[in-house]
This record gives C-alpha cells, sequence and structure tokens, in this order.
C-alpha cells in the first residue's frame, strides 16, 4: 500500500451540489499536510487537506495562494 496522497478528491459544491474535483496542490518538503483546490463550475471554490490536525485548521484557516507550512 502506498503512502502517496490522492491526486484528486471529490466532493459536492456547498452552493450548487454539482461534484467538484479537488486536486493536490504543490506539496510541501515535510508530508504533514497535503492541501486541495478545486473550482466548481458554478464558480465556488473548495479547499481541502489531509494530513496534521493543527497544520490542517491552519490552511483551512487561511487557504489563499500564500499560504505555507513551516516546522
Amino acid at each position: 500500500m502506498s503512502n502517496k496522497p490522492a491526486r484528486t478528491l471529490s466532493f459536492k459544491c456547498a452552493k450548487c451540489t454539482k461534484p467538484v474535483t479537488l486536486y493536490l496542490q504543490k506539496v510541501s518538503a515535510c508530508s504533514h499536510i497535503q492541501p486541495y483546490q478545486g473550482i466548481c463550475k458554478c464558480g465556488e471554490v473548495r479547499y481541502h487537506a489531509t494530513g496534521d490536525k493543527d497544520a490542517v485548521a491552519s490552511f483551512l484557516a487561511n487557504p489563499h495562494e500564500g499560504w505555507s507550512h513551516h516546522h
């Protein structure tokens, strides 16, 4: 079994309930967090992350492009 994160995740859009695919974003040097982002056809941006609880909470609180994980 591989420890690599999935390249895509699928969710329903919170705005229009259509399926939206989130893509794995640039991964940091550590494996504490794997951030995902996707844009629904209706224009709604969706963020998600897997990994360390504190790093995920930090990302979801401010998921914009300038976010980075530091030790």
